[in-house]
């Protein structure tokens, strides 16, 4: 039986071509961007002609939202210098492979987890530099201190993995489904109080049995069985679906007593807790409609992007990449060049053969005001009303009238315009231009 849905959503062609993920390891060198997760970019605690392990950590978070990074290879520090990214351009530290592997002492140490507290077990996931690995990059160990565990009801695994194309969580929940659910009981270890749900969606059945069988006999955890609708992974549609609340205006999962983490992320945790293992490699989609031989690929954070295109055998034989985006065609970032570094939010790359947004701006209309966009906005805003008052500069609007600022750029409004409006790249804008001037 299925569980219940959101409102609005939209319904995409999946375009999934899963296949199981093979190991791929780099070539010469690689590039560690300082930004690679929410909050301040970490500072560098290396230097040119140094000699870096597997797993050493290579640069310091900066604050309390800020995360570490660690080195995925063994080798020498070329520089630090500001390179080309998958957001733009920043400072990185770049690493030239030995080809060895060597691994920093103590990495991959077996750990029991209940010999550890709840503040350990975070301290542990802090060193790790572990981060949201379902895109967004928050520093996970803020997500475990909120202002009351007690409060936490739900520990909610969201695998439901809505974005078209993206295979990668389909293919972990397959072939790690024990040490995922090992994750999910340490952190019900440290919110004694919650239920332990993972929510997958049901076109994904053979996830779902990997799953169903590594939880037997666990108590408090469950799978939850979601309909197939776009944006399901969204953080308040998850909390929506599986604990029945709404997260009004401003408010985080944890206030209304929900913790929601990427199967990914716990899978991390599981490593950081139980192997000593820092965050420096994750599983990668390649795929696309200009990709020769789409697959699963586990990686090795820095690795260029153009050199996991090879290992996926290419562009079709006669294709060209019209788009190239970092994550899916509904919320990914669109790459000037695939000469940059994946980074930790790395999940997916996806090459087009067609830019349906460049289409669409030859078939642009005025707004029809059909309604369309309002019945698929999953956060229940009003993008006709928005787009109005973003396009004639009326953010005091925009802001505190039609709370554009809640908007979760899911392109659900972007994909069912009959007018091709580039509905969810103005409220971006509008986004951007409104925090700009706060920061000013």
């Amino acid at each position: 039986m299925l569980g219940k849905t959101f409102r609005g959503g939209v319904h995409p062609d999946e375009c999934k071509h899963y296949a199981p993920h093979t190991v791929y390891e780099p070539r010469g060198e690689l590039v560690y961007p300082l930004a690679q997760h929410i909050g301040k970019p970490a500072t560098p605690l290396v230097r040119a002609g140094d000699r870096v392990l597997v797993g050493q950590k290579i640069a310091e978070r900066d604050g309390y939202i800020s995360s570490c990074i660690h080195s995925s290879v063994s080798g020498t520090v070329k520089t630090v210098e500001r390179r080309a990214t998958v957001m733009g351009a920043g400072e990185c530290i770049v690493v030239e492979s030995d080809g060895k592997y060597e691994l920093y002492p103590g990495v991959g140490e077996a750990v029991d987890p209940d010999s550890l507290s709840p503040e350990q077990i975070i301290a542990r996931v802090r060193e790790a530099g572990v981060v949201g690995l379902g895109g967004a990059a928050f520093p996970t160990p803020v997500k475990l201190e909120p202002k009351d565990r007690d409060a936490i009801e739900y520990v909610i695994l969201n695998g439901a993995e809505c974005e078209p194309y993206i295979t990668c969580d389909d293919d972990l929940m397959r072939q790690k489904a024990p040490e995922i659910v090992e994750g999910l009981r340490i952190l019900l270890k440290i919110f004694p109080n919650a239920e332990g749900v993972i929510l997958i969606e049901k076109n994904k059945p053979e996830a779902i049995a990997a799953m169903q069988k590594a939880i037997e006999g666990e108590e408090k955890m469950r799978i939850h069985v979601a309909p197939v609708k776009y944006p399901q992974g969204g953080e308040r549609a998850v909390v929506k679906v599986v604990a029945g609340k709404d997260t009004k205006l401003s408010q985080l999962p944890a206030d209304v007593g929900c913790l929601v983490d990427n199967v990914a992320t716990v899978y991390a945790i599981y490593e950081a807790v139980c192997r000593s293992t820092p965050l420096f490699r994750r599983l990668v989609t390649v795929s696309g409609t200009a990709v020769r031989t789409p697959g699963n690929f586990l990686v090795r954070a820095g690795t260029s992007c153009a050199e996991l295109l090879e290992a996926a055998g290419g562009l079709k034989e006669g294709a060209e990449a019209a788009k190239a985006l970092s994550g899916g065609p509904m919320m990914g970032i669109a790459m000037a060049s695939l000469d940059v570094p994946l980074q930790k939010s790395s999940g997916a790359i996806v090459l087009l053969a067609e830019d349906e947004a460049e289409q669409s701006e030859t078939k642009l209309t005025e707004c029809i005001r059909c309604g369309r966009c309002v019945h698929a906005c999953p956060m229940g805003l009003s993008p006709l009303l928005m787009a109005e008052a973003a396009l004639r500069g009326d953010l005091q609007r925009y802001e505190q009238k039609l709370y554009g600022l809640e908007c979760i750029s899911c392109g659900s409004c972007t994909w069912v315009c009959p007018a091709k409006r580039p509905l969810m790249q103005t409220f971006k804008d509008a986004k951007d231009a409104i925090l700009s001037a706060r920061r000013k």
